[in-house]
């Protein structure tokens, strides 16, 4: 069983026995990038990308800036671990392990009641995957990504990696030579996915990486909501998880990415998404971030037509021996695009947070707005905020507005809620609720919900 690592109360940090069928050995090699090629029965443009991947991976530098990765040992993990033979559309003919898994985080009810499709991704592969009929009749391709390279190879190979090369980072490149999983989804022009989509990732296995690769096209005129849960049982050993996310909005399309990350105490969130948008366009990352041993993660989009738009809404939690260094990126290359970056964060129990954001400007982008925010609330002594935005400008015509407070809950706050019968630690919550309800409010209500039980049971002894 899981070996609890904190005094983090982690509701999630249960694992099953390890039933898989496939485990590469600790430590990455040409070998086993070309070894999972060869187990996914991929095309040779693919493995030639992967192993193309790899080289960049080796001789990329760890990044020089944020949080100190020295303690991340490469040879330490276990980058390809296979649960099952067979993917299955029935949740009653999966793995009894598996099952019982997906069944203790309740997806199959979320799945019957509140979304329109949803992925279930356990270790390295996505082990199911359903969608509604009626979108499927309109043309809506929800599939995890290994299926979609055999399925639609055309869409797939076009903008597969366009969006974020493999040169893009150090981790990016990871991803690039080992992905397993993930979603792929395609809206044709004009449809409109009213229910989320949803998927799940869960990291079962000791001292393993996790490296899904999703990639989101809304074509012209379309609209979609994509929301992914993560969780992971607490482990002594570290474990990895380094996603990529690729999303194309199309001319006057709209896409909603929903994050919420509750990993365990003892994985490294190392992840980069990144969207390109077109003409009068519309990209919405929602981004929380509760659990993790360290987050780095800046949702990203580029306005490459006029009229783009951009907003990220961005949360995060850092408890004991947490670091969440979280934020955004937006990048202006054409005229009238606007971008919001919105940042929530509370530290505690000694844990840190970090915003960091960019927005850049370039030359022509004239008529362009930017506004970035960051509020950062700290509930000790012990704990730590930071804030570093990050501005660049190159076109005189635009306006560009930076707002940022850091701050302790006030004794005034306290003392009226307690006059009212509130006990200290119930007022904090209350508190604590109202600050990020901003954020909390875009996002669908059963997450809501769960979010606000996540946070009742991380805030607590004060």
């Amino acid at each position: 069983m899981a070996t609890k690592t904190s005094e983090r109360d982690y509701r999630y940090g249960f694992s099953m026995p390890d039933t898989s069928v496939y485990r590469s050995p600790k430590g990455l090699s040409k070998k086993i990038v070309e070894r999972i090629s060869y187990l996914k029965g991929e095309p040779d443009w693919m493995r030639r990308f992967r192993l193309r991947s790899y080289d960049i991976f080796r001789a990329k530098k760890m990044p020089s800036w944020g949080v100190n990765l020295s303690n991340l040992n490469f040879d330490d993990i276990h980058y390809f671990v296979k649960p099952t033979d067979k993917k299955s559309n029935n949740w009653s003919t999966l793995p009894r392990q598996i099952k019982n898994t997906f069944d203790k985080l309740g997806i199959p009810e979320a799945e019957k009641n509140i979304f329109a499709g949803v992925g279930a991704q356990y270790d390295s592969e996505v082990v199911y995957h359903s969608l509604k009929q009626n979108l499927e009749k309109k043309g809506v391709i929800f599939l995890d990504t290994d299926a979609a390279l055999k399925q639609y190879p055309e869409i797939f190979q076009e903008y597969f990696g366009k969006a974020i090369p493999p040169g893009d980072n150090k981790f990016a490149a990871l991803n690039s030579a080992v992905w397993s999983g993930g979603s792929f989804v395609y809206v044709p022009s004009g449809i409109s996915v009213e229910i989320p989509l949803q998927a799940y990732f869960r990291i079962n296995s000791k001292a393993m990486g996790q490296f899904e690769r999703t990639l989101i096209i809304a074509e012209p005129g379309s609209n979609v909501h994509y929301l992914e849960a993560c969780s992971a049982p607490l482990y002594s050993q570290n474990s990895l998880h380094s996603a990529v996310v690729e999303i194309f909005v199309k001319k006057h399309a709209k896409v909603q990415y929903t994050t919420i990350q509750n990993w365990s105490d003892n994985v490294y969130n190392l992840v980069t998404k990144r969207a390109f948008v077109r003409e009068e366009g519309s990209m919405r990352w929602i981004d929380g971030n509760i659990g993790s041993k360290v987050t780095m993660k800046y949702p990203s989009g580029v306005l490459q037509e006029k009229g783009a738009k951009l907003e990220v809404l961005s949360f995060a939690l850092a408890s004991r021996n947490q670091i969440q260094d979280a934020g955004g990126k937006a990048i202006h290359l054409a005229p009238y695009t606007s971008s919001n970056i919105v940042s929530k964060s509370i530290s505690q129990g000694g844990g840190k947070s970090i915003f960091r954001a960019l927005t850049r400007i370039a030359k022509n982008a004239k008529k362009s707005k930017t506004h970035m925010r960051c509020d950062a609330l700290i509930l000790d002594n012990e704990s730590k905020a930071d804030t570093f935005p990050n501005f660049q400008i190159d076109e005189n015509d635009v306006v560009a507005t930076h707002e940022a407070t850091v701050g302790k809950i006030g004794q005034e706050q306290l003392f009226y809620l307690m006059s009212r019968g509130l006990t200290e630690e119930n007022a904090t919550r209350m508190i604590v609720s109202g600050f990020l309800e901003p954020i909390t409010r875009e996002i669908p209500l059963e997450y809501a919900l769960e979010l606000n039980r996540l946070m009742n049971m991380e805030i607590k002894g004060f």
